[in-house]
């Protein structure tokens, strides 16, 4: 019923801790490895742990690897596990239950917490603003209504990505941009809060995303680029004038995400 896609990149030092989190579930679920850029790392991480190596050998960038990884899968219920993060034990078993509940979600994800040098964060001035937005979908009878959706993303994009789990059934084969590098998954949210169907919120957090200078996020932060992103995005719900400042506020909230 659900797989795992781990999706690698090169060489990271937390795959492997990735791996264990997913293989260490309290339920029967499948894990294959997802890469745009295959290597004797990966293959021996793999060949470790016995697990099945996906090559993307087509289309090359961020946007297309997750699209690749989404449909990696032939399971109903698909995580792109994130090669840095980790994820609780009983992850797959409340997205499993979660989906259940409500088998017409579009997407399963519940709330998380940030992995710093220092150790778990489950609370800081983002995560808190987050889940202020996020607060609507916790009533689950209305989380299928497209301003209820919307919600959690109109002033930011407070689903995280690698706490995702997306129902394939319910969704296009392709969401995510190829246009951009650091919000392809508010790109993908935003599309998918126009189709019919749930986003569904675990008000637990099961998962843990990794925040380090080496990663994808801090990147672009580094040279403006998230701002940047942030409006093209913020201007899909609202006009320009608006955008550029809600834009610029959300770029404070991120300060949290260096060391």
């Amino acid at each position: 019923m659900h797989t795992f896609v781990v999706l690698a990149y090169k060489e990271s030092k937390f795959l492997e801790e990735c791996i264990k989190s997913v293989m260490n579930q309290t339920v029967k679920t499948n894990v294959v490895i997802a890469t745009s850029t295959p290597n004797e790392f990966i293959d021996n991480m793999a060949k470790k742990y016995n697990l099945d190596v996906i090559v993307n050998k087509t289309r090359k960038g961020i946007g297309y690897d997750f699209d690749f990884a989404k449909n990696a899968a032939n399971t109903d219920l698909v995580t792109i596990a994130h090669q840095d993060d980790i994820y609780d034990p009983t992850y797959a078993e409340e997205i499993i239950k979660a989906y259940k509940k409500q088998p017409k979600s579009l997407i399963i994800f519940p709330d998380y917490y940030e992995i710093k040098s220092k150790g778990k964060v489950y609370k800081n001035t983002n995560l808190r603003i987050k889940r202020i937005l996020l607060f609507p979908l916790r009533f689950h009878f209305w989380s299928n209504l497209r301003f209820i959706k919307r919600h959690a993303l109109r002033l930011g994009c407070a689903i995280s990505c690698p706490s995702v789990t997306f129902v394939n059934k319910n969704c296009p084969k392709e969401v995510f941009s190829v246009d951009l590098k650091c919000n392809i998954d508010w790109y993908a949210w935003e599309k998918l809060s126009r189709e019919k169907g749930y986003f569904y919120f675990i008000n637990k957090p099961l998962m843990g995303h990794r925040i380090y200078s080496e990663s994808t996020t801090s990147e672009v932060l580094k040279d403006n680029g998230r701002t940047i992103e942030d409006y093209k995005i913020l201007c899909k719900f609202w006009p320009k004038w608006m955008a550029k400042i809600i834009a610029k506020l959300y770029a404070n909230s991120e300060k949290s995400n260096n060391e």
